[in-house]
Order: C-alpha cells, then structure tokens, then sequence
C-alpha cells in the first residue's frame, strides 16, 4: 500500500474511517471526505494519532449537492496526486427528503453523488491504471424490485426510508458494472462490497422504535471494513481479473438477477445526465 493514493468518501466515521485508518496504517497517502470540516478535520488528527502516518488529509464533501461534488473532485485534481483507489463509502439510511438538486435524498447520496465524482475523477484513475473504484453498496440490493426513475425525482414515501435504500444500494451495483464495462482495457477496475449489517451512523436517522431492532445483531464498523479493503488492496490476480463484481465477507457473489446490462446502461445515461451542469442550471433556472 505504500506509495499509493486513496480517496475514501464519508470518511469520518463508521465503516469509512476504519477503511481510512486501516489504509493509513500500512503506508498509504489518504484523503478522508466528510460533510463536516470540523468533522473531517477530527478524523484525519485521529487517524494520524492513531497510525504515525501524517500523509492523511481532509476534502469537504457534501454528496446531497452536486456543485459540492464537483468542488470536491476539482480540489482533488488541483493537488496532481495519482489516484489509485477511490472508495465509494458514505451514504445514508433511514431518512427521508431530497437532496440540493431536487432527488430523493437516498439515490441522491448513495449514487448520484460518488456517480458524479467518480466520472470527474475517471481521467486521473486512468493516468493512474492500475487502480480501483470500490462501491460501499449492501445485500438489501435484492429488495429492491428495480428503478422507477420518475420516483428518483422526489421525496420518497413511508416512514423507514428502506425502499429507497435498496434501490440506491442496486444503483451501486449497477454503477459498478456498467463503469467496468466501460473502463475494460484500461488498467482501472471496479468492485461493489456487502460490508456486512454494521452498526454504524448510517442508521442515526432511522427512527428509535425501529432502531435498536435494526442494529441489535449487528457488527463492527472493523469488521464492516474488511471486505471494502479487500477489494482496495488484494493482490490476487482473481480480484484483478473480477472487475463489475459483488463482493460478500472478501469473495465474489452473484447479485441481484434484476442488476442487468440494459438497466445499468440506462442508469448510466440518466445519471449522465442529471449529473451534468447544463442540466442542473436547466432545473435551476
């Protein structure tokens, strides 16, 4: 891991920064991405503490807007580091809204935002080949029944927000082969994780009744990281060679039957477009 760059989305807590310390502490240069500058910047004095690695630095990112993004993958790009592995770690569950941008809040967050800067930051991991995009998704991707795209457009319905979880979490899925189809012959690969049922602050929004009975058998954060720095960092050349795959407890496993090829192109094309500053400023205007 020395000598090597990584980039882990929602960084300053649960699963993301114990992927970040772990990297940290065999040698790599990290960069941590939070919501929260003062958050962010707590992490990155931990992890230094914690590892003797003072290559860790923070990068304010706010997934629900997408000028955010851009600002964040362009901050990036303005140090001319390599990238060698962006983890697509934050996301949310259990809450309800829209993001800046006027999408329900959990595709907003879980995909539309890492498919924007994932796509910003594409030429720099190809400069960088061979290198990774590892997407944080979950099991709950088989719930989801598929995409209604006009849903995407607004606030979802009920009270757990669950539904809309699991289809972000397909998105995920469906992100990630759809980018190792496109990226094949170019050095950079890509892999979607089940970190496992962890209990992490991704359930904080989830109401109390239903809370505990969510996270009562649940994980480590540590635990939940394994898998994510599998993908990041395994030297075997069945990883290589497994580009656009679903990862459970470190080893491949087949997805949901509903993450196609058509489905993942058309979300592609979607996400292409609603990620695009023409047609934010159209919607703005």
């Amino acid at each position: 891991m020395t000598d090597r760059t990584y980039l882990v989305t929602g960084a300053n807590t649960g699963i993301g920064l114990a992927t970040a310390t772990a990297l940290a502490a065999h040698g790599g240069r990290v960069y941590l991405t939070a919501r929260s500058a003062a958050k962010g910047e707590a992490a990155v004095a931990l992890i230094k503490a914690a590892t003797g690695n003072d290559s860790v630095a923070f990068l304010l990112l706010d997934l629900a807007d997408l000028d955010s993004v851009r600002a964040c993958a362009a901050g990036f790009l303005a140090l001319g580091e390599p990238l060698h592995v962006l983890v697509n770690n934050a996301g949310l569950a259990g809450r309800q809204g829209v993001t800046k941008q006027g999408f329900e809040l959990a595709f907003g967050v879980n995909h539309l935002g890492h498919f924007l800067l994932t796509t910003a930051l594409l030429d720099c991991l190809k400069a960088s080949a061979p290198s990774r995009v590892v997407n944080v998704s979950s099991d709950s991707h088989y719930m989801a029944r598929g995409i209604d795209f006009e849903a995407l457009r607004r606030r979802g319905r009920g009270i757990t927000g669950m539904p809309q979880y699991a289809v972000s979490k397909l998105c995920n899925v469906l992100f990630t082969q759809e980018l190792a189809r496109r990226l094949d012959g170019t050095g950079v690969t890509s892999y979607a994780v089940h970190p496992g049922t962890v209990a992490s602050d991704i359930w904080r929004r989830v109401p109390w009744p239903v809370r505990p009975l969510i996270t009562s058998r649940m994980i480590s954060t540590t635990e939940g990281a394994r898998t994510s720095l599998y993908c990041a960092t395994s030297t075997s050349a069945e990883v290589a060679q497994a580009s656009g795959r679903f990862y459970d407890k470190c080893a491949e496993r087949e997805p949901s039957k509903r993450a196609t090829p058509e489905l993942a192109a058309e979300l592609w094309q979607r996400s292409q477009e609603w990620a695009s500053k023409e047609w934010t400023a159209q919607e703005g205007a």
